[in-house]
């Protein structure tokens, strides 16, 4: 199984950046996915989901209003649209992958570093 986030980069204060997180391996509809960050310094942090029908998202309070989840089941992706980047949006960037019967994610991505500047 793998998961594969790209889509970070370097962005001023205000912008937009949309992560995607491919998978394969899996049976992507089977699953339940998700973004986390990590500051440096800090714990990982939940940043959004989405449910296997892509009909329910949740966001973590800091990015509600700004940041979008979608998934694409044919394409068996994952994206994370971030409007109005703020400095204390930087971080690594990862995506998981839970299947609904299990509170824990059983698969994460390798991270993309996001860097917003002021």
């Amino acid at each position: 199984v793998q998961l594969q986030a790209s889509g970070g980069g370097l962005v001023q204060a205000g912008g937009s950046l949309r992560l995607s997180c491919r998978t394969t391996g899996l049976t992507f509809i089977g699953y339940s996915m998700a973004w986390f960050r990590q500051a440096p310094g800090a714990e990982r942090k939940f940043v959004a989901s989405i449910n296997r029908n892509g009909d329910n998202t949740s966001f973590g309070d800091s990015v509600k209003g700004r940041f979008t989840i979608a998934r694409d089941n044919a394409k068996n992706t994952v994206y994370l649209q971030m409007n109005s980047l703020k400095p204390e949006d930087t971080a690594v960037y990862y995506c998981a992958a839970r299947e609904p019967s299990s509170l824990r994610y059983t698969y994460w991505g390798q991270g993309t570093q996001v860097t917003v500047s002021s």
